[in-house]
């Protein structure tokens, strides 16, 4: 093996890989966009196979390097001073929850279930989605989320209210499916369920897309099966 080859390819790829990063700006892993996130998997591939490729010099290494940092660089412009084409290239933010009412096209546009929503809620210590006026589903995979303000954060002891406990909601219906395991946990059954949504005008716990029970509240229903 040529060390002196390798090691001058190794430096190659430690500069490459620091171009990029600087090319891409002081982004979080979070926040990268899924062709950011892409482009640095792929600048990180071209480099390992190169770099125990005997038959590969280090010139052709840079002539790749070169024509990667530049088609990005273009891409990234582009993006930037295109408005009309940064839509089709790196995708659009998409409201899942307007007004309180949860788009059920728009999460089965974007392949999220109530699961995994109500799992990235919890991630923004929202753990009920009647807590929420507004959540867009960001480019990136992340979740903004704006609250309606009937469950704005007040201190209680500036209202001089008594201390009141908390409850975690609970997933009853998803998709027309009765959750018989969650029904248990909290002592009901598929007759009071049947009740509580008759209460609501739904005589079908299949016509659904999502029920959740809160201990102190209402019954809070989805109707249209999200499937």
């Amino acid at each position: 093996m040529d060390f002196g080859m390798t090691a001058i390819k190794l430096v190659i790829g430690f500069l490459g890989l620091w171009l990029l990063t600087r090319l891409l700006g002081k982004k979080e892993i979070s926040n990268l966009t899924p062709f950011d996130f892409v482009s640095s998997l792929l600048l990180s591939d071209i480099v390992g196979e190169t770099l125990y490729a005997e038959e590969i010099r280090y010139s052709e290494l840079v002539l790749a390097l070169g024509v990667w940092f530049t088609l990005s660089y273009i891409f990234e412009k582009i993006t930037q001073h295109a408005k009309k084409l940064r839509g089709p290239l790196e995708g659009t933010p998409s409201i899942i929850i307007r007004n309180g009412e949860v788009d059920l096209k728009e999460m089965k546009r974007n392949k999220v279930d109530f699961e995994q929503l109500r799992m990235m809620l919890r991630q923004k210590e929202i753990f009920s989605l009647r807590e929420v006026a507004y959540a867009i589903f960001e480019t990136n995979g992340s979740l903004s989320v704006l609250k309606n303000s009937l469950f704005d954060n007040v201190e209680r002891g500036d209202l001089k209210l008594p201390e009141e406990p908390k409850h975690l909601s609970c997933c009853l219906v998803e998709n027309g499916v009765i959750d018989e395991d969650n029904l248990s946990r909290i002592g009901k059954d598929k007759s009071w369920l049947s009740m509580k949504l008759r209460e609501q005008g739904c005589s079908d716990p299949s016509e659904l897309a999502y029920a959740e029970w809160m201990e102190g509240k209402d019954l809070f229903i989805i109707r249209g099966c999200h499937s």
